[in-house]
């Protein structure tokens, strides 16, 4: 897929909360390794390992054009890689990844291999949204299916996340003996109804902008926000609410146990 940075940050604000509501789930460890699996621009990679006083971080993205923001963030102790957050089998103390998790599927099998790179006492921190019964969703869905037929991409949300409760079970068979699994809902004040066209533009829209042509792309966008508008009323201003999954685990420590 093409990310656009700057489309993505139009909303940075509003997608930072849930980062730093996960960050803060996290309990504070010396000098930890950190993996920001999903890293996005970087920036917000390169501002959680200050705040973790982490001795090494690896961001870790697909997106050549993420990637290319992130390493103005690059110094010594935190690296930025290519590399695909499904299969990644490293090392280290913390795992992190923010809204990426949803855009693979099996995430039991993909948990187990972050797991698998936690020593005694890692955590794992994961957020992924669960909006996918908004319009904003559902309505790229049915429109996908319209033009590209049996190519239409999954919707990721729908296709592959969990949930909650089902999220909580798997942290325990894990091995994660102490968690926090919550459904938070995030609400977004946006001047229209028809923003939330360029909030999913940044996001989720972006798999179909893979198969088509710029072009038809467009197209594809003004029918999109002609059905969404039509759907949601065109309202001024319009309150977004937004549904995420914010998971964390820790395993036992060797100190744990007397």
């Amino acid at each position: 897929m093409i990310w656009s940075p700057a489309q993505y940050n139009r909303f940075a604000a509003e997608r930072e909360q849930p980062f730093w509501d996960l960050a803060g789930l996290l309990e504070a460890t010396v000098a930890p390794e950190v993996v920001d699996l999903g890293c996005g621009d970087g920036r917000l990679t390169a501002a959680l390992a200050g705040r973790l006083g982490a001795s090494s971080t690896v961001g870790i993205d697909s997106s050549a054009e993420m990637l290319a923001q992130a390493e103005v963030h690059s110094r010594s102790g935190l690296v930025f890689q290519s590399g695909d957050l499904a299969t990644w089998a490293g090392r280290a103390d913390v795992v992190f990844a923010n809204a990426a998790l949803h855009w693979v599927p099996d995430h039991p099998a993909v948990l187990t291999r972050w797991r698998d790179g936690l020593g005694p006492g890692g955590q794992l921190a994961v957020q992924v949204p669960a909006n996918a019964e908004h319009p904003s969703h559902v309505i790229s869905a049915e429109l996908g299916e319209e033009w590209l037929g049996a190519d239409n991409p999954p919707e990721p949300v729908a296709a592959n996340v969990l949930t909650p409760e089902a999220y909580a079970g798997l942290l325990d068979e894990l091995g994660f003996v102490r968690q926090h699994v919550r459904l938070q809902v995030y609400g977004h004040r946006l001047g229209s109804s028809a923003e939330v066209v360029e909030w999913v533009k940044g996001t989720s829209l972006t798999r179909f902008r893979a198969l088509l042509d710029p072009e038809a792309f467009d197209r594809f966008v003004d029918e999109y926000r002609r059905r969404l508008v039509a759907r949601l009323g065109d309202r001024r201003p319009y309150f977004y609410p937004f549904k995420r999954i914010l998971l964390w685990g820790r395993l036992e420590d060797r100190g744990d146990v007397a």
